[in-house]
């Protein structure tokens, strides 16, 4: 505790943020300002073989959805008490972040996370939900904004709802042909998570459960993040591949993407107002039934090509 009576750390555990790899810990320390209210330090990875820079100079905008994520758990792990084999379900997660911001050159990695914490509640006497509501600065600029709403399951109680699932914890997964890297804004095959469908417009979600950073331990379901990764490459293809810039996103899920049945990725280009944009819906379909929408907007390939370059001379 420092002088004020507030809780300080300057070392994030791996558990507490569900990454194993220390490069994949983004949080560096968390601060308690108020109740339910905290301030976390952050570091993005100057280089990382996952998320990596993209439209030139910009800092990954899914970074900004991994960090609303481990924040999400590392709060409810150190301050709420949620033990660590908890299982975290992410029904929701949002952000809108400002373009001009995310630029790479000049500026450090260091991001201060301020989080206020909302909707919580407990059932004997151990959190169950909870929603995060974040503002991110860097440098002292205004970075974005986030939400998240979280559940968390105990693991005798998240064994019982998966029942005859958790066979699947470990089991290998038939890894099936993928998309063109460039085809959706992607430099290595190992990081595609879609391949062909059987229509345009579609796809199926590829499954690597080798991934060291979409899965970082056997799992008996499709991680989120993968779907949000397969949401944001769906877009980049359906807009022209390189260069895509999701600045804003919001993702929910209704259920859990299994492992041993395709998931059909499918998307659709929303109208919108403003021509300087361009926003996509993407959804996923398993046996049929919905497993989540995401919605992901974009400055014009123009304007993100051209912001890029006066991105990297204001820097230099």
């Amino acid at each position: 505790m420092d002088q004020n009576g507030r809780g300080v750390t300057s070392h994030v555990p791996g558990e507490f943020v569900h990454r194993a790899d220390p490069a994949d810990i983004i949080p560096t320390g968390w601060t308690q300002l108020k109740e339910n209210r905290f301030s976390v330090s952050a570091r993005w990875p100057a280089s990382h073989p996952f998320f990596s820079p993209v439209a030139g100079d910009r800092h990954d905008p899914v970074l900004v959805a991994e960090t609303i994520r481990q924040t999400t758990m590392l709060i409810a792990h150190a301050e709420f008490g949620v033990p660590v084999d908890d299982q975290f379900v992410m029904w929701g997660l949002s952000y809108d972040t400002d373009p001009e911001a995310l630029a790479v050159d000049g500026l450090s990695s260091d991001v201060t996370v301020d989080v206020i914490c909302s909707d919580l509640s407990s059932r004997g006497g151990r959190l169950r939900d909870l929603r995060t509501t974040v503002v991110l600065t860097r440098d002292g600029r205004f970075l974005g904004t986030g939400r998240a709403m979280a559940r968390c399951t105990s693991a005798p109680a998240y064994r019982r709802i998966r029942g005859d699932r958790m066979a699947a914890l470990g089991r290998p997964v038939p890894l099936i042909t993928a998309t063109e890297p460039e085809l959706v804004g992607r430099e290595h095959t190992k990081d595609v998570v879609l391949g062909p469908g059987t229509r345009p417009g579609q796809w199926q979600l590829r499954i690597n459960t080798e991934h060291s950073t979409l899965f970082r331990r056997p799992n008996d379901h499709v991680p989120g993040m993968v779907l949000l990764e397969a949401a944001r490459q769906a877009a980049a293809s359906t807009l022209g591949g390189a260069g895509y810039l999701p600045t804003v996103m919001d993702v929910s899920f209704s259920r859990y993407a299994e492992l041993d049945t395709p998931c059909w990725i499918e998307t659709e280009i929303v109208p919108g107002a403003d021509p300087g944009k361009s926003t996509v819906r993407v959804v996923g379909h398993q046996d049929g039934h919905p497993v989540f929408q995401c919605t992901l907007t974009s400055p014009s390939r123009e304007l993100a090509v051209a912001g890029a370059g006066l991105g990297s001379r204001l820097a230099g």
